[in-house]
C-alpha cells in the first residue's frame, strides 16, 4: 500500500504553514501520483472536510492559550478595599462637617478624651515619654493657634499685603489664625486618641524619671508663652476676634428734645 500526499491550499492573502493531508489509498504508480498532484494544483478544489471545518484566520490563534496574570485575583480585592476606604473616608468627613458648628460639644468630647488618657496613664503608672511627646506636640499646636497667619514682622519687612490694625482709627480686620480653630481641635483630639492607643504597647513604656520631664516641659511652656505674649504686645494684636467694635453716634438735638 502506498500513501498519497495532497497539499491543501489556503485562500489568497493568508499566510499558513504548509499542511499536508495523508490519505490511504490503493496502490498508485508514480505517474498516477504525479498527475493527481498536478490536476489538484490546477483545479485547487476545497476538500469537503475543509468546508465543514474551515481553518482559523490566524493560525496561531488555535494554539495560543490565554493566560491571566498572576495578580489578576488580587486586583479585584485591592479595588474593593479602595472603594471601602473611599466610602469610609467620605462618611467620616460627613460627620466632621456636621460637627463643625458645634464648638462646645466638640471641645467637651476632647476634654473627655484627655481625661480618659490621664486616667489610663495614672492607672498603669507609665508611658511618661509618650505623655511628654504629647505635651510638646500640644504646645506646638497652641503656638500656631495663637499666631497670625502672616507674621507682622515679616510683613513689615516686605512692605506688601494687609497689616494688622495698630491704631484705633485703622480699618477693622479680623484676626486670621495660622492654625484655624477646627483644625486645632481636630489635631488635639487625634493626638489624645493616638497617645491612648500607644499606652497598650509596652515598647513605648520607656523607664524614665518623670519629674525631670515635667519640669522641663513647664520651663519650655513658660518661655514659649512669654515670647508669644511679647510678640502680641509689640504688634498690638489679640488672638481672639470679638467682632467689629461699635461706637454710639452723637445724639442730635432732635433726639434730646424727643426725650423731654
Amino acid at each position: 500500500m502506498r500513501t498519497r500526499v495532497e497539499r491543501v491550499s489556503k485562500p489568497a492573502g493568508e499566510r499558513d504553514p504548509k499542511t499536508f493531508r495523508f490519505t490511504a489509498c490503493e496502490s498508485l504508480s508514480p505517474l498516477a501520483l504525479l498527475s493527481s498532484h498536478s490536476s489538484h494544483a490546477r483545479r485547487n478544489p476545497a476538500h469537503p472536510t475543509d468546508r465543514a471545518h474551515p481553518p482559523p484566520k490566524n493560525p496561531q490563534a488555535a494554539t495560543t492559550t490565554t493566560m491571566e496574570p498572576l495578580g489578576a485575583g488580587n486586583g479585584g480585592a485591592s479595588s474593593a478595599a479602595e472603594r471601602w476606604r473611599a466610602e469610609a473616608s467620605r462618611t467620616f468627613q460627613h460627620y466632621l462637617d456636621r460637627a463643625a458648628p458645634h464648638t462646645a460639644g466638640r471641645w467637651a468630647g476632647t476634654l473627655l478624651a484627655a481625661a480618659v488618657y490621664a486616667l489610663r496613664v495614672y492607672y498603669v503608672q507609665g508611658f511618661y515619654v509618650v505623655s511628654y511627646g504629647l505635651g510638646i506636640y500640644l504646645l506646638n499646636l497652641l503656638i500656631g493657634f495663637l499666631s497670625p497667619m502672616v507674621d507682622p514682622e515679616v510683613e513689615a519687612l516686605d512692605g506688601a499685603g494687609p497689616a494688622l490694625p495698630t491704631r484705633g482709627n485703622d480699618e477693622f480686620k479680623p484676626f486670621i489664625r495660622r492654625l484655624p480653630e477646627f483644625k486645632f481641635w481636630y489635631a488635639i483630639t487625634k493626638a489624645f486618641c493616638v497617645a491612648f492607643v500607644m499606652t497598650f504597647f509596652s515598647v513605648f513604656d520607656v523607664p524614665v524619671f518623670w519629674p525631670i520631664l515635667l519640669c522641663y516641659w513647664i520651663v519650655l511652656f513658660v518661655l514659649t508663652m512669654k515670647r508669644q505674649i511679647l510678640h502680641m504686645i509689640k504688634y498690638k494684636y489679640v488672638p481672639f476676634s470679638m467682632g467689629k467694635q461699635r461706637y454710639g453716634g452723637k445724639k442730635g438735638p432732635g433726639a434730646s428734645s424727643s426725650k423731654d
